[in-house]
C-alpha cells in the first residue's frame, strides 16, 4: 500500500478517521467514542505511513501484523480499515447492525484486515506475542504492533506477555499504550494506580518510549527508533486525550461507552470537520 510521507496529510487523515467513527457510532446508536477518537493520530500513522500491508491480499504471510488489545475500540479499527481499502466506506454505516461484518466487537471470521476477534481486555499482547515468535521461528521480517488501553493494564495477563516478551527478545513486536488515564470507571489513577509506568515497562525487560500520541512528528520518531532496537521489544506509551477532537468528550469518562444524539453529533461532525478543511 501506497505510504503517506507528509505530515499534514496524516493529520488530515487521522481527522478523517474521526468523522467516520463519530458518524458510524451516532448511526448505530451505541458504541465507544472516547478510546476511538483518543487513538485516531496513532492508527493513521500505524495503517498510512509505518505497516506493511496489501487490502487486494489481506493473507499476505509477510504483513505486518496490528492487533487491536482493547477491542471496545473497534470503530477505530473499522475507520482505518475502510479508508485503507479493505471495504467500502458506506459498509461503516452498518456498525452493530444485525448480520453486519462490523460488529461491537472485531471479528476476525467475518472482516479481512482484522487479525484476531478481540474484546476481552489483556489477551491482545498475549496474541500479539505468539505472532511475533512464531515470525521469529520461521525467520520472517513482518512486524507485530498492539494498541492496548491504559485501563487494559489492570489485568494480569499483560504482564505475563510482557515477561514472555522480553525473555524471548522480541525485538519485532511494539505495543502501544493509549495513555489517556480513563478507563470506564474513571481515572486510572483513582481506579488501579499505573504509575511509574514507564518503569514498570522498563522493570519487565522492554525498550520504553514517551511521546504525545496527537502528535504526528512524535508518533513517526518513536516507529523510527523501534527499528533500530534490537533484542528487546518496545513500548510505546503515547499520552492522548479520552475523546480527543470533539470538545465535549475530551476528558469525560462518561464518553468511553455511549452514542451521541443527534444534537450531538451535529456539533461534533462541524468541530472535526473544520479542521479537515483547514
Amino acid at each position: 500500500m501506497e505510504k503517506i510521507i507528509q505530515i499534514d496529510q496524516l493529520k488530515k487523515k487521522a481527522e478523517e478517521i474521526r468523522y467516520d467513527i463519530v458518524s458510524m457510532i451516532a448511526e448505530a446508536g451505541s458504541g465507544h467514542p472516547g478510546g476511538s477518537l483518543s487513538g485516531a493520530d496513532i492508527g493513521a500513522v500505524l495503517f498510512f505511513n509505518e505497516m506493511n500491508f496489501d487490502p487486494e491480499n489481506p493473507e499476505w504471510k509477510d504483513r505486518d501484523k496490528f492487533i487491536l488489545s482493547k477491542g471496545h475500540a473497534a470503530p477505530l479499527l473499522y475507520a482505518l480499515l475502510a479508508h485503507a481499502g479493505y471495504f467500502e466506506r458506506s459498509e461503516l454505516k452498518t456498525l452493530r447492525k444485525y448480520k453486519s461484518r462490523l460488529q461491537g466487537h472485531p471479528a476476525s471470521y467475518m472482516l479481512p484486515g482484522v487479525e484476531i476477534s478481540t474484546g476481552s481486555l489483556g489477551q491482545g499482547l498475549s496474541i500479539s506475542c505468539g505472532i511475533a515468535f512464531a515470525g521469529k521461528m520461521d525467520k520472517k521480517d513482518f512486524r507485530v504492533y498492539t494498541l492496548l488501553g491504559d485501563g487494559e493494564l489492570d489485568e494480569g495477563q499483560v504482564w505475563e506477555a510482557a515477561m514472555f516478551a522480553a525473555h524471548k527478545k522480541l525485538d519485532n513486536l511494539c505495543a502501544i499504550v493509549d495513555r489517556n488515564h480513563l478507563q470506564i470507571d474513571g481515572d486510572t489513577e483513582k481506579v488501579m494506580a499505573l504509575e511509574p509506568l514507564k518503569a514498570k515497562w522498563d522493570a519487565f525487560g522492554w525498550h520504553t518510549i514517551l511521546i504525545d500520541g496527537h502528535n504526528i512528528s512524535d508518533i513517526l520518531h518513536a516507529f523510527e527508533e523501534f527499528h533500530t532496537i534490537m533484542e528487546k521489544p518496545t513500548v510505546i506509551i503515547a499520552k492522548t486525550v479520552k475523546g480527543k477532537g470533539v470538545s465535549f468528550m475530551e476528558n469525560k469518562a462518561g464518553w468511553h461507552g455511549k452514542a451521541p444524539d443527534r444534537k450531538q453529533t451535529e456539533q461534533a461532525l462541524k468541530e472535526i470537520k473544520a479542521r479537515m478543511d483547514t
